[in-house]
């Protein structure tokens, strides 16, 4: 009798793991306004430096970055949906919708290596956009700096490359 109610309270337990998906989305839905703010932000910018005919110096790599810096945000908010989905159908229940015929399998979550992969590939999409945004505003000087970014070019690639091929 005491193992059935000790059993039942620890599985019971489980639904604790709301909290991180009830605040996992409340994230996600925030990165999204921001981008989509900063997004604007940059329109706005845009818009206005060709109303005045002005043309800054380094306008092209500011509207660049700020866009990269919008899609930086937007792939975080990524992670944060795929975890609360991975999360909800792992420890409380299948989302219904999700797998009716019109539902979409890019959020199914059956294991947590599945979505361990799935959040991973994401971040790394976050790093590579984040590696962009951060060169955009770099100076070389010396044939070397060019020489390390070239290689930084390429490890990203491979690295790329191979994380496509494991997913298969």
């Amino acid at each position: 009798m005491l193992e059935k109610l000790f059993e039942g309270a620890i599985w019971r337990s489980r639904f604790i793991v709301l909290l991180a998906v009830i605040f996992g989305l409340l994230g996600a839905i925030v990165l999204f306004v921001v981008a989509s703010m900063d997004i604007w932000g940059v329109a706005v910018y845009t818009f206005n430096t060709i109303i005045t005919h002005a043309h800054p110096e380094n306008f092209h790599e500011d509207i660049v970055a700020g866009i990269i810096g919008a899609v930086d945000l937007y792939l975080i908010a990524v992670v944060m949906f795929i975890f609360s989905f991975g999360i909800y159908e792992l420890f409380i229940s299948d989302i219904d919708e999700a797998g009716g015929k019109n539902g979409s399998q890019i959020l199914a979550i059956h294991s947590l290596d599945q979505l361990k992969d799935k959040i991973a590939k994401v971040i790394v999409m976050v790093l590579v956009v984040n590696f962009f945004q951060r060169v955009l505003h770099t100076n070389f000087s010396t044939p070397l700096e060019m020489l390390y970014f070239a290689g930084s070019i390429t490890a990203l690639s491979v690295g790329l490359y191979f994380l496509g091929k494991v997913g298969k």
